[in-house]
């Protein structure tokens, strides 16, 4: 699947929506590993009951990532908030690039480049399959 750069403005608002959830997902991981090294101090009870709710985070951030990916952009990073669309432009394939914050898909870069590498967008988005 490619996107052009309107039809990734379009789906923008459901990306973002499934990327903060990814987000709230990835901040519970955090909050559960150290609810669990927290935990190893005062019992092992304490600790194996941390150790389940640490694997259910993980399980849900997973799921959350792969929700967000059945959008079909592909996670860079969740940690700098860099998404990409996979789109052609004069038959090459590149990534139309976002980042969590940006108001739209605004930017480009070549499939085996990443995010230091992005350009504006310069061309119709038409011209992009």
């Amino acid at each position: 699947m490619f996107f052009t750069v309107s039809q990734a403005n379009a789906a923008l608002p459901e990306v973002a929506k499934k990327f903060e959830m990814a987000i709230a997902k990835k901040n519970s991981v955090a909050k559960a590993q150290a609810e669990m090294e927290a935990a190893v101090a005062d019992s092992l009870e304490r600790y194996m009951a941390a150790k389940r709710q640490l694997n259910t985070a993980v399980t849900q951030f997973y799921a959350a990532v792969e929700t967000l990916e059945e959008t079909g952009v592909a996670v860079k990073s969740i940690e700098q908030g860099l998404l990409d669309f996979p789109a052609k432009m004069f038959d090459n394939e590149v990534w139309l690039c976002w980042k969590y914050g940006e108001d739209s898909v605004a930017f480009w870069h070549e499939k085996d480049s990443g995010f230091t590498a992005r350009k504006p967008l310069a061309v119709d988005a038409e011209s992009l399959v």
